[in-house]
């Protein structure tokens, strides 16, 4: 397949901003063709990321469409890379949450912290509290931009998400009793949705595959898939066949040795009652 006929996490987010900028506009990709004297085919594969736009076919959408100012210097940036296999950039939050919104599975896997979209707003808190490279100014802005990535279970049809979560995670005292007794009954609340799956990897199990780090396997219907891999410092969409191919075969092994659901509620079932007894203690 010609890198022309392949869309990338790149060029898709360009691709959907444009159309979002034309029905904006209260265009259609028909009148824009006719217009700019292009083919309405080529319109059509700008929008779906499969053919790759120079700036100045892009500057042109944009002066037509209207779009000025920090938002055309947004676009005309991932114009620069449309084809960049794998990127970061402060773009990759709001490319994280739309590629969400159309992934059919999500599959995650954490040994640190529970999943961002299962926490609880007291959690989540404790978390970004002990971040030291979270913004000092502006914290409950950046809080609220995280948690803003749990809208995702109130579209209309959420993915089906797996969640593989290391055992001591859920006994790390983040927060205290009361915020740990508050998150685990969440995941319980949670657990119960048709398109929630939680599975503990246990500590009896020792060493497992997920010992590289967090990260998210996204896969969709009409285009490959992707894996999303969050460091310290910048975030990373994955997307060579091969690298995907690896982490499908991380998550093939946990799930040859994470605890099946009715396991995994009565080990957080447990630790709930514990944490809840601790708190009225407290």
């Amino acid at each position: 397949m010609g890198i022309e006929e392949r869309s990338t996490v790149r060029s898709r987010q360009l691709g959907d901003a444009l159309r979002s900028a034309m029905d904006n506009a209260k265009l259609t990709g028909k009148r824009t063709a006719c217009l700019l004297g292009w083919s309405e085919s080529r319109i059509s594969r700008f929008f779906t990321g499969k053919l790759p736009a120079t700036e100045i076919e892009v500057s042109a959408l944009l002066a037509l469409y209207g779009v000025t100012g920090a938002e055309r210097d947004r676009l005309l940036e991932l114009t620069r890379h449309p084809t960049t296999l794998g990127w970061t950039s402060a773009e990759a939050v709001r490319t994280l949450a739309d590629h969400q919104r159309k992934a059919t599975r999500i599959t995650e896997v954490h040994t640190a912290t529970v999943p961002l979209l299962l926490q609880t707003e007291n959690y989540a808190r404790a978390v970004v509290s002990r971040m030291v490279n979270a913004p000092t100014e502006g914290t409950e802005h950046f809080l609220t931009d995280r948690l803003a990535r749990q809208q995702l279970f109130a579209i209309a049809h959420p993915p089906q998400c797996i969640f593989y979560i290391h055992e001591l995670v859920l006994q790390l005292p983040v927060g205290g009793s009361r915020v740990m007794s508050e998150q685990l009954h969440h995941l319980l609340r949670l657990s119960v949705r048709s398109y929630i799956t939680i599975r503990l990897i246990p500590s009896a199990v020792g060493a497992h595959a997920g010992l590289a780090g967090s990260c998210a396997l996204l896969e969709f219907s009409d285009v490959p898939p992707v894996t999303y891999v969050e460091t310290e410092t910048a975030s990373y969409f994955i997307e060579e066949p091969a690298e995907i191919t690896a982490y499908h075969n991380v998550f093939t092994a946990l799930t040859a040795v994470a605890l099946d659901q009715t396991q995994t509620k009565t080990i957080i079932s447990r630790l709930a009652a514990e944490q809840s007894g601790s708190a009225r203690a407290g």
